[in-house]
């Protein structure tokens, strides 16, 4: 049975962050707005390759090389960059701020740990009024490996100063919670996005239809020695 986690460790592009406001920027630069989800799948893909190639790219440079390759290296310099330049603009979504707000009442410590930069998590906490919830903002460039091995999450660990069963890490990726769920951590996963949780990962210890309920049923669990 897990224990209630000390400090809940999220996820950010997609768990906090939503792309939904680059759908237009695809229309803008004469792609189809339906790529937005092969897209970002795609450099998820890629970039976890380059992690298990033992090699490591930095987020832009994988984001803007998916776009290049999906649309067949027909899009310009700079329509990748304006795609890219989005990123600057996008909004939390709306379980958000009060799944941080119970988990401060609680006196629970929040990590973010980001595939992203560290400076890109910072500029989109500051832009929707979330700053003050979280103690720490994490990034697996720090590492040179993307989600999901195990040396990320032990990472976020080792800064947070934590023991893994005193922690818990938050996805809408049920691939994210079974890599910290291997690496000890408690998990949770919001079906938002998904909305299925593949049966190929390890079962996500708290399940809730977005963060808030998330962050309720960590709350609900049992208090550690």
């Amino acid at each position: 049975m897990p224990n209630r986690p000390r400090v809940v460790v999220f996820d950010v592009v997609e768990t906090l962050m939503s792309l939904e406001p680059l759908r237009h920027r695809f229309s803008d630069i004469g792609a189809p707005p339906e790529l937005l989800e092969r897209w970002f799948d795609r450099l998820l893909r890629d970039g976890m390759a380059l992690t298990l190639a033992g090699d490591y790219e930095p987020f832009p440079k994988v984001a803007a090389a998916a776009l290049r390759t999906l649309t067949r290296g027909a899009v310009s310099k700079d329509a990748v960059e304006h795609v890219l330049a989005g990123f600057a603009e996008l909004p939390a979504h709306p379980d958000v701020e009060p799944a941080l707000r119970l988990l401060a009442e609680h006196d629970v410590r929040v990590a973010c740990l980001s595939n992203g930069a560290v400076r890109n998590t910072q500029d989109f906490l500051q832009r929707t009024g979330l700053t003050t919830y979280v103690e720490q903002i994490l990034s697996v460039a720090d590492v040179r490996s993307w989600k999901p091995p195990a040396q990320v999450y032990q990472y976020a660990l080792q800064k947070a100063g934590c023991e893994p069963e005193q922690a818990a890490l938050v996805a809408v990726h049920a691939f994210d919670c079974h890599g910290a769920h291997r690496a000890g951590l408690t998990t949770g996963w919001a079906s938002r996005h998904e909305g299925h949780y593949a049966e190929i990962f390890a079962p996500a210890d708290v399940v809730g239809s977005d963060l808030a309920e998330v962050a309720q049923r960590l709350m609900a669990l049992p208090a550690g020695a």
